[in-house]
């Protein structure tokens, strides 16, 4: 296994519009802040404002009025961060209608959980860990209907001494990932395509740092043991 796996995010982030999306996202959360259960609270001049350190204050001044119940404001934290959460969410399904659900249950979720952050991080970060566990749902609920993705057309001219590009490295790669259970699968994705720490990824999961490096461990065993099955070790020049 290399100590690093590279990849291009596809040109058109995961094909998913970014302007329909976000319409539609601020459709579903317009009609989310009129329940009961969105949090009551007053409304707030800019001198009122809380700053606290981990946090641009654009995201500040937005989050804050946000909650102070500025629509707009939370629309623009949206397209602020949709393009992240776009290519992050593509790891998780590369279909793109399930992509535009997994985003919009993101920022939805990220919308009534806007009481609890406690700003001592940046909110790009906050909203990374609602994704992880979003994507992770999903591939849970998936179970035994999740079928390894299929590796299309490997040219078998290919020589170990060629240079694989990066889009078909990175296919074949997403291919084997896919057939690990969601823990590994998630441990190896998290550290390889988000470069992840073992402790970042314990932070995002809520897991021991130790139970992390041994999934990751287990995780790498199985992904060779894959590849070798699949005859694509010299492919990915995985000679160690």
């Amino acid at each position: 296994m290399p100590s690093s796996i590279t990849t291009e995010h596809p040109a058109t982030t995961a094909s998913v519009s970014c302007e329909t999306n976000l319409r539609k996202l601020t459709v579903v959360v317009g009609r989310l802040a009129d329940r009961s259960t969105r949090p009551e609270i007053g409304m707030q001049s800019e001198d009122d404002i809380e700053y606290h350190t981990g946090v641009e204050d654009k995201d500040r001044r937005d989050i804050q009025a946000a909650l102070a119940g500025d629509e707009q404001s939370y629309e623009r934290l949206v397209r602020r961060y949709e393009p992240q959460i776009a290519s992050m969410m593509w790891r998780f399904s590369r279909r793109p209608e399930q992509c535009e659900e997994l985003m919009q249950d993101v920022f939805v979720q990220a919308y009534f959980s806007l009481p609890s952050f406690r700003a001592e991080a940046p909110f790009e970060h906050w909203l990374r860990r609602i994704a992880t566990r979003v994507g992770y749902r999903f591939w849970k609920q998936q179970g035994h209907k999740n079928k390894p993705l299929p590796l299309g057309e490997i040219d078998p001219a290919i020589k170990t001494s060629d240079a694989m590009d990066p889009e078909t490295a990175s296919a074949i790669v997403e291919s084997l990932l896919s057939e690990l259970k969601p823990p590994e699968r998630l441990v190896l994705t998290l550290q390889y395509f988000e470069n992840c720490s073992m402790k970042e990824i314990a932070q995002r999961m809520g897991w021991n740092e130790a139970m992390v490096k041994m999934r990751a461990y287990r995780a790498r065993n199985k992904l060779r043991t894959i590849a070798k099955r699949r005859g694509l070790m010299e492919k990915l020049q995985w000679t160690k």
